[in-house]
């Protein structure tokens, strides 16, 4: 197995939950849990409709996402599986990127792009195929560029 990675995974960067209707959501993770709400995404080419929490503080901060797709008939499905997925900090998407291919990692479509908070972002396959069998297994993986204070504080010089 290699080793020699051009990129670190640096932390969690968010979870994403997914339901037919967000309410259900919003009452357990902002009304009950008392996580703070941060802002909201809707995407119709990625069939999303978000409300973005936070839980924590500064830099080591988790998003939680909580999404419904905006037609519950139409690809992706966000609320299928209800956990879907988790995102990675890294500090360097496009290397990370190049080097997982050449493993045989699969993507999700639409390469690097800016994510719902304005990271660049990229998403592991959750399932391989036979020209690309590395993939998430069975989770949607989310790599998310750190951005430099986010790299700086976890992971201070080495």
């Amino acid at each position: 197995m290699p080793t020699s990675r051009p990129f670190r995974v640096l932390g969690l960067q968010q979870i994403a939950v997914g339901s037919t209707d967000k309410t259900a959501l919003r009452r357990l993770w902002v009304d009950l849990l008392g996580l703070t709400p941060t802002g909201t995404y809707k995407s119709e080419s990625e069939n999303v409709d978000e409300d973005i929490l936070r839980v924590g503080f500064g830099d080591f901060a988790v998003e939680v996402d909580l999404m419904q797709p905006i037609d519950p008939e139409k690809r992706p499905r966000v609320n299928d599986p209800p956990l879907n997925h988790v995102g990675l900090w890294v500090d360097d998407l496009r290397a990370a990127v190049e080097w997982l291919t050449k493993q045989g990692m699969r993507f999700a479509p639409g390469g690097i792009r800016k994510g719902a908070a304005g990271h660049d972002v990229c998403f592991i396959h959750p399932k391989g195929t036979v020209d690309l069998p590395a993939s998430g297994e069975g989770v949607l993986i989310e790599l998310v560029q750190a951005p430099p204070d986010v790299i700086a504080a976890l992971a201070p010089d080495d």
